[in-house]
């Protein structure tokens, strides 16, 4: 689950002007240049790839985001996972791109209904288009309907292994039903995969607490 947060999509611009060569502007750096920049020794460069490939990137350039998740330094880090949330938001036709803009519009103004009206028809047109589905099960999760959301969830998983979202959303879900373990075990997939959730090792030191605790007095 989770959105794309709009500060951090300006700030995936930001730095791939900031650090673009003297010149550039006029020859913007290719899909594959960005690729080999997400690899190279200086900060700049790989933070100003993975800035570009927020632009242009495809979802098999997300997969190659995810090792950058874990760079040495923290703003490459947090604009990696601006980027992946940027490339999954994009289906690669104009027509669901726009419905999906209409959704995301409607869901900021917490128009469930006409949200999940127009998710729903995403859906229904492009199966394929995970964010379809994560979108959705946000949208169930905020109405309380977390059986529908658990159901989307397995659908964004089948199409996006790496869905960090869509893994913590498992746990958010479980939470909510008094699932612990299931919940602990959702969380700690979400941080395997992007250790910069915010609050998430908070979250599962909790559970373990918790459940620890749980055990002492079945004993």
């Amino acid at each position: 689950m989770g959105t794309v947060n709009r500060f951090w999509i300006v700030v995936c611009a930001a730095m791939a002007l900031c650090f673009m060569p003297a010149g550039a502007a006029d020859k913007p750096v290719t899909r594959a240049q960005a690729l080999k920049a997400i690899t190279q020794a200086s900060a700049q460069e790989r933070l100003a790839g993975v800035a570009r490939l927020a632009e242009v990137g495809t979802m098999a350039d997300a997969d190659r985001l995810v090792p950058v998740l874990r760079d040495s330094n923290a703003q490459v880090r947090f604009v990696a996972t601006a980027a992946m949330w940027q490339i999954w938001s994009r289906s690669g036709d104009p027509a669901i791109d726009g419905l999906y803009q209409r959704g995301m519009e409607q869901l900021e103004l917490s128009r469930m209904e006409e949200a999940l009206a127009i998710f729903t028809e995403i859906i229904q047109r492009k199966p394929s288009f995970a964010e379809g589905w994560n979108k959705r099960a946000t949208l169930h999760y905020l109405m309380g309907n977390f059986e529908l959301s658990l159901k989307d969830c397995d659908e964004v998983i089948k199409r996006n292994r790496n869905h960090f979202g869509a893994l913590s959303g498992y746990g958010q879900i479980y939470l909510n039903l008094g699932e612990q373990e299931k919940a602990l075990q959702y969380f700690e997939k979400a941080l395997a995969v992007n250790p910069n959730l915010p609050g998430a090792s908070v979250t599962i030191r909790q559970l373990q607490e918790q459940l620890r605790e749980k055990k002492r007095r079945t004993i």
